[in-house]
């Protein structure tokens, strides 16, 4: 993703706040050991102004991320949800990605952290392609030397920001091949994800990903292209995935809320098919972008508005 632009103000711990007073302490808990949870959302324009994706379902997985490491967000959803309008809307965003971040702050150089008070920030920036690539060419990626985290030792489904040192690794091994980016194996050997997008392969018209216990992240762009894929009348497999299903792929791409839905064109220098985005990729990845700007009414439950009803109770 290309450097971000500041904006006006972030909102932290209840109030928004200027872009450059929005400051922690170099003793923070989190800043030591990776002791914080955050989501990736966007907002996109739509007839009924800017819409954040999946307002709702990012909040709950935010909640249940800082659950996992007890960290107590002393929000509520509702309370969250309303907060992410209101900045964008404080920053004239119309197009946004957005950032919200809980981390345990500054009190004690424990491991344990006892005490240690509890920081909420959102963060909103104007939206941006994550790849340099455009999606009507997609990406270049490599398997990387670097497995995927094991739920065994941690929790691979949370977003914790220091569970994302080993996509740091696994990314700039890509990038120093020359690639745009890293497909994970996890410690049994299968495909997990890339460093910070889910995987979907398409072989024989069937779509296929692998599920929680392949140590991925559930993404909610993924649950959302499953959901799409169905709808659209297409056959959906999902299951372990070995190298095999990468070698014999007809279709593969990425999902996520910064990639969006990014077509992988080829993989350690082997193209895949011939070597450009397939058709179904295509129509999934159509059908997403109409559902984002809001020309979907059937999905219109997913994107909340200052200006639409699920806005208007979360103010309540």
């Amino acid at each position: 993703m290309p450097p971000f632009t500041k904006t006006e103000f972030i909102w932290m711990n209840g109030d928004l706040t200027p872009w450059d007073s929005a400051q922690v302490h170099v003793s923070a808990h989190a800043l030591q050991y990776g002791t914080g949870v955050f989501e990736g959302m966007r907002a996109y324009p739509t007839p009924d102004g800017p819409a954040i994706f999946r307002l709702d379902a990012h909040m709950h997985r935010f909640k249940a991320s800082a659950t996992a490491y007890e960290l107590e967000i002393p929000y509520s959803v509702e309370q969250l949800s309303n907060a992410s309008l209101e900045v964008i809307r404080m920053n004239g965003l119309e197009a946004a990605y957005l950032r919200p971040l809980a981390f345990f702050d500054s009190h004690s150089f424990a491991v344990w952290p006892k005490e240690c008070p509890v920081s909420v920030a959102i963060i909103a920036v104007p939206g941006r392609m994550y790849f340099a690539s455009d999606a009507d060419r997609g990406v270049r990626v490599t398997v990387s030397t670097v497995r995927r985290i094991d739920s065994l030792t941690l929790p691979a489904y949370v977003k914790c920001g220091g569970h994302y040192t080993n996509s740091v690794r696994a990314v700039q091994e890509a990038i120093r091949r020359g690639y745009d980016d890293a497909i994970m194996l996890n410690s049994k050997g299968d495909v997990a994800e890339g460093s910070g997008a889910n995987l979907f392969i398409v072989r024989d018209g069937t779509l296929i990903t692998n599920d929680i216990d392949a140590s991925i992240v559930m993404g909610i762009t993924r649950d959302s292209v499953l959901q799409i894929a169905r709808d659209l009348g297409v056959t959906v497999a999902i299951r372990p995935m070995s190298m095999g299903d990468i070698e014999n792929a007809d279709e593969m791409f990425f999902s996520g809320t910064a990639v969006e839905i990014m077509p992988i064109t080829e993989v350690d220098g082997r193209k895949i098919s011939d070597g450009k985005p397939g058709q179904l990729t295509k129509h999934i990845q159509k059908t997403f972008f109409d559902v984002v700007h809001g020309r979907e009414p059937r999905y219109r439950a997913w994107l909340a508005t200052a200006a639409s009803e699920r806005a208007l109770e979360l103010v309540k």
